[in-house]
Order: C-alpha cells, then structure tokens, then sequence
C-alpha cells in the first residue's frame, strides 16, 4: 500500500524522466568513449572487462551518486511541501513506513540505470574489443559489485534527505560528500570505506579477501544508515 502510495507522488515530480535521462547519459558515455579512440582501447593492456572498467567506471559511479542524491532529495522535497509530514506526523502511522517506501521507490530507479550500464559495457566488450561470454560475465559482476557498494551512499542519501526541510540543504550535503570521496586518497583501506568512496572501487584485479571486506562493509554501513533513520523518527517524534 505505502509503495502504492509513493508511485502516486512521484507522477508529477520528474522522477522518472530524471533517471531514465541519467541511465541514457551514464550508458552513453562508454559508447562515446570507446568509439571516439578505439585504437586506444584495443591496444590497452589487459581483459576488456578490465579495460572498460578502469576508463569507465570512476564516471559512472560518479553519475549514479548524483542521480541518487537528486532522487532522495526530490522524494522528500514532496513530503515537506504543504506540510505534507508535519500532517502525517499528528497521524497514528508510523514514519519508518514512508522511508521503507521511499526506498523501494529510489532502489529499482537505481538498478534500472545498473542495468543500462551494463548494457553499455556489454556492447562496448563485444563490438570493438572481441569480449567473449566470461568477459562479459566479468562486466556483470563488476557492475553488480557496484550496485552493492552504492547502497549505503543510497540509504543516506534518504537519511539526510528526510532530515532537511529544504530540499537544497540535502542536496548540497550529498554533492559536498561526493566532492569529498574524489579527493581522498584512494590507497588507504580504511578511507575506502567511506560510503561515497566505495562505489569507485573496481572488482576486476582485486584480492578476494578485499571484495569480501568491502561486501561486509557496504551491507553494515546500509543497515547502520537504516537504523539511524528510525532512531532519528523517533526522537523526532517525541520532540514534537
């Protein structure tokens, strides 16, 4: 019923057309890139898989991480408006209900795009660098490694989101959060886990051990984002 709900809202806000634009423009980048210098491409060393996504994928998840941050902020931008949820909250509902929604809103927009990605890389792999069925399995995990790792970055994109009244406040947080993850030092494990740095990290040619680590890390840091909201609605609740 709550998602229900939530794809009411959306309707009139852009959403839709917002990420289906950005899943075109993410996608399109490889295809540009590839096809403007396949010479360099073809003469790189290395897999294909590896290949595309050590020239592709620092701009990619840069993308995905804008998209979901102007998501959130729109999510909620819907809610503070008119006093929407200052009205919901006299209500005997409970608020963890509407940021379980709005993850199930801001989720399938953010595979929808995972999948254009892939299908761009995909492409890419088997028109100009002769990728055969295992490089292109290769590309698949790598963008599936990328979808988990972006998903505490999505949960607090939401948190921060639900916790600004203006839809601008949270949107500069998040943009100031991806500035952050592009300037620190990308060699230091422990920085790596920051959650708008982990989605720049690659699958291809990293240890097993490492891919574990970063798997653990990205489903804590989700669920702690998680938790923090229905603490966060909570308190909240009590103080007004």
């Amino acid at each position: 019923m709550s998602l229900r709900l939530e794809c009411k809202k959306i309707r009139r806000t852009g959403l839709t057309a917002a990420f289906f634009a950005g899943g075109i423009i993410a996608a399109a980048l490889p295809v540009i890139n590839t096809a403007a210098r396949p010479d360099t491409f073809t003469t790189m060393a290395g897999s294909p898989a590896s290949v595309l996504a050590g020239a592709n994928l620092q701009m990619i998840s840069m993308l995905n991480l804008l998209l979901i941050t102007a998501g959130a902020c729109i999510l909620y931008h819907i809610e503070y408006a008119d006093n929407a949820l200052q009205k919901m909250q006299s209500l005997p509902v409970r608020e963890s209900g509407l940021f379980i929604g709005k993850c199930g809103i801001l989720l399938p927009f953010f595979l929808m795009i995972i999948l254009f990605e892939t299908a761009s890389l995909c492409f890419c792999g088997w028109h100009w660098l002769d990728a055969g069925k295992e490089e292109l399995m290769a590309i698949l995990q790598t963008l599936g490694f990328t979808l988990l790792l972006t998903l505490p970055s999505a949960a607090i994109a939401l948190v921060t989101a639900s916790a600004c009244r203006n839809m601008w406040t949270a949107l500069g947080i998040g943009i100031l959060c991806i500035f952050m993850a592009t300037i620190l030092p990308e060699n230091n494990f422990i920085v790596s886990l920051f959650p708008y740095v982990l989605p720049f990290q690659i699958l291809l040619g990293m240890e097993t051990a490492r891919v574990l680590y970063y798997c653990i890390a990205a489903v804590c840091e989700t669920a702690a984002a998680c938790a923090a909201e229905i603490i966060y609605l909570k308190v909240r609740r009590l103080l007004v």
